[in-house]
């Protein structure tokens, strides 16, 4: 219900419902394109998967007693919170001053909702794998993606709040 709400309120935003070019494709993985974050999945897919590792860890943490589905509920209401946020215009403006955020619009309906989607896969792996595994992969993806965009969830945090200089010649390639 909640994903169907993002859904609703990120097309009432003005959010398209699918890419600008017509096209719904399963992987975009070119990052400097109009069609980042606009087809089903991408590079920052997998940042929402680390969302939901996260969200289950703190969860967790924070709730030992309450019911896993109960604390997957609220982590869906934070990563639908934080998907309907990240499409203002305010988040939209301020990844445009990244370097591989020019010309970033926001994502498409189905992009986000598919966002939200993955951290529940995230959310569902780290409940049934071991610690150990999950901060394995969270450290793989993490380097995985700094090897092939120059970005991952770290990086985009740090230069969302607080934008390093040096990191931004990196991934404009001028470092």
């Amino acid at each position: 219900m909640l994903i169907g709400i993002q859904a609703i309120v990120l097309y009432v935003m003005g959010q398209p419902l699918i890419s600008a070019s017509g096209m719904v494709k399963l992987w975009h993985g070119v990052v400097l394109s109009s069609e980042n974050s606009q087809q089903i999945s991408d590079w920052y897919t997998f940042s929402h998967v680390l969302h939901g590792f996260l969200f289950f860890a703190a969860l967790s943490f924070l709730f030992p007693r309450m019911s896993v589905w109960f604390r997957l509920a609220i982590a869906v209401g934070v990563e639908v919170s934080w998907e309907l946020f990240e499409n203002t215009d305010t988040i939209i403006n301020r990844y445009r001053e990244q370097a591989l955020a020019q010309g970033y619009v926001g994502d498409s309906v189905i992009n986000s909702v598919c966002d939200t989607i993955a951290m529940v896969i995230g959310f569902v792996f780290a409940w049934r794998v071991p610690v150990w595994v999950s901060v394995v992969a969270l450290v793989a993806i993490e380097a995985l993606m700094l090897y092939f965009i120059r970005d991952s969830l770290t990086l985009n945090i740090t230069q969302l709040l607080h934008p390093v200089d040096w990191v931004s010649d990196w991934q404009g390639g001028r470092i």
